[in-house]
């Protein structure tokens, strides 16, 4: 587990102290915002079984969130919906939620590790490869987007278009997912830009 501190200890032993993990999650779905999330955690501490939240599962997903917002000196979150992600594009868009993520938070970083980006902020960062796998502040980062949007997809989303499958496809590309874009329209949550040979193909289906 200690291997995670890797770069953060590099960081902190060039004399860094608030270092922020940053990561995003829902970048290529077809429905609803990319979310990002950026956490501070206090020099040295791990908390066991965090990891890139795609390896865990719902419950110790849920576990982890619970545990990194009470231990963590600081975290933020940002949203980007999809009209925006349409008019800027999925990468731009994915690299402005990671920018709101780093304005919430309540303590200012002093260094950036994120995950196979770079964000348009003036503070010293590093993008990691794999981030969520490599490094303790960006996996904890990665868990908090992936609940959050998770909690987003289960609850509101699924809420305000029922017919869609959303709470358990999450917004990606399923073949349940496509069917029911077929069938019942384009929500103003859907990602357009992302739906274009889908919405080529609904004329031969009637």
């Amino acid at each position: 587990m200690s291997e995670l501190l890797n770069y953060e200890r590099e960081r902190w032993s060039a004399g860094y102290e608030h270092i922020a993990g940053v990561d995003e999650v829902g970048r290529g779905c077809l429905f609803g915002d990319v979310v990002a999330a950026a956490v501070i955690m206090p020099q040295e501490l791990i908390i066991e079984g965090v990891n890139d939240s795609k390896k865990l599962t719902d419950k110790k997903r849920e576990q982890l969130y619970a545990q990194i917002m009470e231990q963590a000196l600081a975290v933020g979150v940002g949203h980007v919906n999809a009209a925006m992600i349409d008019e800027i594009n999925i990468r731009q868009a994915a690299r402005l939620a990671m920018k709101i993520a780093l304005q919430q938070l309540t303590v200012a970083p002093d260094y950036i590790l994120v995950d196979a980006e770079t964000v348009d902020m003036p503070i010293p960062q590093q993008s990691i490869i794999k981030g969520d796998a490599n490094s303790h502040s960006i996996a904890a980062a990665s868990i908090i987007a992936k609940v959050t949007r998770d909690r987003l997809c289960a609850g509101e989303w699924e809420e305000q278009y029922p017919g869609y499958g959303i709470a358990g496809h999450k917004g990606y590309a399923t073949k349940l997912h496509r069917e029911r874009i077929l069938e019942l329209g384009v929500t103003p949550l859907h990602r357009r830009s992302f739906l274009g040979n889908l919405l080529l193909e609904q004329p031969t289906l009637f």
